[in-house]
């Protein structure tokens, strides 16, 4: 009897050690869940399903406005978009996944807003598009869209360093009248709640985004510059390097997280 009862314990200690062993092989095999999560996941159920659907999501009618803007001739050329990217479903995909970017001329990165621009003005000989304009966002979501699903892939490029570390040391800088950082929010206590706003991580997967609270669609340097002013502080002008370098550290944040344009927020 006390044989069998010693083969019974001797069995059992083996069923452990080869349970321990495969779950210990399961936690290595499994990747690590990535703890990045976008505003999409901090959002009520209805506003998720606004955004998910493009028939009910609000950002769709600048992306069909952008749509045609892109085929609409501009400027002393008499050119169009289409007429040197033809199709954006195939010529501008993967593009606003790699913005900002480095612009070999200006010896500094710029946004894609600003690419747009730039491209107005040398390639179409037009004006400018006013920031936070309804044209200017149209075209920017539009190009967006095309990205919309594949990861945020910041360009691996040297030049692009200082002013992203530029960047993170302003996400991480105290400033306004409440003396916060854009880390000790969305760092530090995303996930906790701001009156009655869940705070979110922050990620720039969205833009440009739908916000209920706006009732329009917004950039993200409007967000930025929202963020500077809920801390009291003087924010920067739309088109600041200070703005750019910002969205530039949140690319890298981000990175390889998938695009969501066009986002909608509360």
């Amino acid at each position: 009897m006390k044989a069998l009862r010693g083969r019974v314990f001797l069995l059992a200690l083996a069923i452990i050690a080869s349970s321990q062993q495969a779950a210990g092989a399961d936690a290595q095999s499994s990747p690590a869940r990535d703890p990045r999560r976008s505003g999409f996941e901090f959002m009520g159920p209805s506003t998720q399903a606004m955004q998910k659907d493009d028939a009910l999501n609000p950002g769709m009618l600048w992306v069909k406005d952008g749509e045609a803007l892109w085929q609409k001739p501009a400027g002393l050329s008499g050119k169009a978009c289409v007429s040197c990217h033809a199709t954006a479903a195939s010529s501008m995909k993967g593009v606003a996944a790699r913005y900002p970017a480095f612009d070999d001329a200006l010896k500094r990165p710029v946004s894609l807003s600003q690419r747009i621009n730039i491209c107005r003005q040398q390639h179409q000989q037009a004006e400018p598009l006013r920031a936070e304009s309804q044209e200017l966002l149209s075209l920017e979501s539009y190009v967006a869209l095309q990205s919309r699903g594949m990861p945020l892939a910041p360009p691996a490029d040297s030049r692009l360093e200082p002013f992203r570390q530029q960047g993170q040391q302003l996400f991480t800088q105290r400033m306004g009248q409440l003396n916060l950082s854009c880390a000790q929010c969305h760092d530090d206590h995303a996930g906790q709640r701001l009156g009655s706003s869940v705070i979110p991580q922050a990620h720039s997967t969205g833009y440009p985004i739908y916000r209920l609270e706006w009732q329009a669609l917004g950039s993200l340097q409007r967000r930025l510059r929202g963020c500077m002013n809920g801390v009291r502080a003087e924010p920067f002008a739309y088109g600041a390097q200070e703005l750019v370098e910002l969205e530039l550290y949140l690319a890298a944040r981000a990175s390889g997280m998938p695009m969501e344009t066009p986002g909608v927020r509360p």
